[in-house]
């Protein structure tokens, strides 16, 4: 069989942890920071889980990580 080939955009944005999780960063952080509060903003600075429905999507576009 061949290579599958990843998906550019995903091995960008997504991450395995460890015990296989994915990793990812949170949207609405780049632009507009103005209305939205201090708490909000460093909330949206960390990282946080894939949700487990979407994971197996997600590891379709990168088998090789």
């Amino acid at each position: 069989m061949p290579k599958v080939k990843s998906n550019s955009g995903a091995k960008k944005r997504f991450k395995v942890t460890g015990t296989g999780r994915l990793k990812r960063k949170k949207a609405f952080l780049r632009h507009i920071l103005t209305k939205k509060d201090a708490k909000r903003k460093r909330n949206l600075g960390t990282s946080t889980l894939v949700h487990p429905a979407d994971e197996a999507n997600i590891k379709m576009l990168i088998p090789y990580l």
